[in-house]
């Protein structure tokens, strides 16, 4: 009874650290280093590197597989070693990781400086996206994270506000990989106050037509508006789509939404707008600076 009521003393001292262990996503890989400490016997404890095949070497037992288990995970393992070895009859094990061998973390796309960075345990992901700079003026706000070992693809999307990017951030592990891709870019060319590219940035990552025509200061007053052009890609080409802006600002026509890489031509005049073609609006597109705001 004694033994009993010790041994279940001692689970109910575990229980929190096993029960965080389980939810662990960090997997032991080749080269990490390890501690083994087994309950009630210290003789058995120990530090050992896992070897290139997945494998740790044990005092007594051998080698057990451990390579893409999570440290939670290995502790059992151990304790199935044990226990078929007729070694212990009621093996408790820990295992914790002292030392990662891949120790850094590759943020790759949009950010200011993208490259390796040192990280020795698991980082939010706001923490190593800062180690990168941050996202510079083109970035897209879905991120995505690479698992290092699974290639588990674990997505992120940086909130605009705040306080939900801080709730749920995620954390990078040692070896992952970061990738900010480009965010979309529309174009306002033509008769408006600032013509050219504007990032789709925004919480939601859309913009309409009149946001954008917004965002390019709005349309002058000498320009045609109604005679306004949507130049959107189509397979091997684009086509033009015939946009009335002055009605859409009249709530007589509804907005639309835009795409990435949509194209819209305000004239300065219906005879000007008629002698300007989509090729040759295109390929101011391709010239025009690039906004963020």
């Amino acid at each position: 009874m004694r033994n009993l009521s010790k041994w279940a003393l001692l689970s109910l001292l575990l229980a929190p650290g096993l029960a965080a262990q389980t939810k662990e996503s960090l997997l032991i890989g080749p080269g990490d280093q390890l501690h083994v400490k087994v309950f009630d016997s210290p003789e058995l404890e120990e530090s050992a590197r896992v070897t290139d095949g997945g494998e740790l070497p044990l005092l007594l037992g051998g080698s057990v597989k451990v390579a893409t288990l999570t440290p939670a995970q290995a502790a059992n393992a151990i304790e199935d070693v044990l226990l078929r070895g007729n070694f212990l009859k009621n093996p408790r094990v820990l295992v914790t990781v002292e030392q990662y061998a891949t120790q850094s973390v590759s943020v790759l796309g949009e950010v200011k400086t993208p490259g390796a960075y040192p990280i020795g345990t698991p980082r939010s992901i706001l923490q190593v996206l800062t180690l990168a700079g941050g996202l510079n003026e083109l970035a897209d706000r879905k991120v995505l994270i690479e698992r290092h070992g699974t290639q588990e693809k674990i997505p992120y999307f940086l909130s605009n506000i705040s306080a939900t990017a801080l709730d749920t951030a995620v954390k990078v592990n040692p070896g992952d990989t970061v990738l900010v891709p480009r965010a979309g870019v529309v174009y306002a060319l033509g008769d408006v106050a600032h013509p050219g590219g504007f990032t789709m940035t925004n919480n939601e990552g859309r913009i309409s037509a009149l946001e954008l025509v917004s965002r390019a200061g709005g349309i002058s007053p000498s320009a045609g508006p109604s005679h306004a052009r949507l130049i959107r890609k189509s397979g091997d080409g684009y086509v033009e789509i015939p946009l009335s802006l002055n009605k859409m600002e009249k709530g007589e026509q509804a907005d639309i939404q835009l795409q990435a890489d949509d194209i819209i031509y305000v004239p300065f005049s219906y005879l000007h707008n008629a002698a300007v073609n989509s090729a040759g609006i295109v390929e101011a597109a391709a010239a025009a600076a690039v906004y963020r705001f």
